[in-house]
């Protein structure tokens, strides 16, 4: 699948996950819309009904007709005039029937007006299960304090609303979960391109670097063949230690790819003691140079004077340095000078290397610790490698509990910093 043709897929479904989520949503919130019309109709109907029962009682329904009975003052908050006098039981009797047969279940409160003082009175709680407790709610005083009313209010409609919802939250839950499925197995499939991608152009890589000291071994292997090469022995070693030289760099490419499987299959045991720094630094800046990117660069080390141990293990805390060194001499035009110096933070330990080289574009910084990732350079292989070096660097940065990161130098190339949280 081509990478334009990925692209627009992943926009299509972003689009349509995004239409569905938003249609769902719609429905959703048209049905709260729907329940809270049907809430406050039901309700109205139910005091209504109940102001006529209070009225029947009183033999004054003929006033009905004369009168607004139910007052919405908020969506929660009703008045309801009687215009005749209220036996606080039969109104509680008549308020817990009418909600049960209109399907209202859910806590409500409710009071009663004394005309004489103009104050609601015998406030009290009703809640869903049908309990009676003494009501904490404030009731707003009415308009007409010297009339017969009562209030009702309902200080928690959500369950009346879940009742009415539940279906549609069921289907809500089952579209996330549908959504999820679909990001996840979206996700792995763009995981496995990028994957593709890069096992891609680490064989590309690795047919480029077995394939040129091949070449140089069958080149040099025909000509030492040669009985006339026996008339120049000056040539005949040239040409012996190109084979020698060839072979060399050929073992150490299959070693990286040897002990990087090696890595992967198994957890990396680290065999801890206590290092001197600047000690150490000395001994891995010594052996550096001997290597043939060594040799070509100069290493400063800016340590302090005072004595800095850590605990680590010396085999790879020493091939993690030396891989740094050697990624920041690969990627540099000019000649290679590197920078080691640490920087001492309460319970933490920096060792920062500034190199002056090509740098590292900040949009690649995070992959290149990633294995077999390169960072793009076309069809050019000026830059010998497979990917490999940083992965391990990160590899061992996380068994000994370290992290390893990436800057920009602000004077050209890149600075890797090494954070250590434990030292003694």
């Amino acid at each position: 699948m081509k990478g334009k043709t990925l692209k627009y897929i992943v926009l299509l479904a972003t689009i349509t996950v995004a239409g569905v989520l938003a249609l769902q949503f719609f429905f959703l919130r048209n049905s709260y819309d729907n329940s809270e019309k049907q809430f406050r109709e039901s309700t109205t109907i139910a005091l209504k009904e109940v102001a006529w029962q209070l009225l029947a009682a009183n033999g004054a329904v003929a006033n009905f007709d004369s009168i607004a009975p139910v007052e919405l003052i908020t969506n929660s908050y009703y008045v309801v005039t009687t215009d005749a006098l209220i036996d606080f039981e039969l109104l509680k009797f008549h308020l817990m029937e009418e909600l049960k047969k209109h399907q209202i279940y859910t806590d409500f409160e409710f009071a009663v007006n004394n005309p004489v003082t103009g104050h609601l009175e015998q406030k009290t709680l009703i809640t869903a299960r049908g309990e009676e407790q003494p009501s904490n709610y404030t009731f707003p005083e009415g308009k007409n304090p010297d009339t017969f009313y009562f209030a009702v209010h309902f200080p928690d409609r959500s369950p009346y609303f879940h009742s009415r919802l539940s279906v549609w939250y069921l289907f809500t839950g089952l579209l996330v979960v549908v959504i999820l499925f679909f990001g996840y197995t979206l996700s792995v499939i763009i995981r496995q391109r990028q994957l593709s991608q890069i096992q891609k152009n680490f064989i590309n890589n690795l047919t480029h670097e077995l394939k040129t000291p091949i070449s140089s071994i069958a080149l040099s292997a025909k000509v030492i063949s040669d009985e006339q090469i026996l008339k120049t022995p000056k040539r005949l070693f040239e040409y012996a230690r190109i084979i020698q030289d060839q072979n060399a760099r050929m073992s150490k490419n299959v070693e990286k790819v040897l002990n990087l499987a090696s890595l992967e299959k198994s957890k990396v045991f680290l065999n801890l003691e206590k290092i001197e720094l600047e000690h150490f630094f000395e001994e891995v800046t010594k052996s550096f140079r001997h290597t043939n990117a060594g040799k070509k660069a100069t290493v400063q080390l800016n340590l302090p004077h005072q004595k800095i141990f850590l605990v680590a293990d010396k085999f790879h805390f020493t091939n993690l340095v030396l891989n740094i060194l050697e990624n920041s001499v690969k990627y540099c035009e000019k000649k290679p000078i590197i920078h080691v110096d640490t920087h001492q933070l309460k319970n933490k330990l920096l060792i920062h290397f500034t190199d002056n080289g090509i740098g590292i574009s900040k949009k690649y910084r995070k992959k290149i610790f990633t294995r077999f990732y390169r960072v793009p350079t076309g069809n050019v292989h000026n830059v010998k490698g497979f990917g490999l070096g940083l992965d391990y660097v990160r590899k061992i940065a996380k068994a000994h509990k370290w992290k390893i990161k990436v800057d920009d130098n602000p004077e050209g190339g890149s600075i890797f910093t090494l954070i250590i949280s434990k030292k003694i």
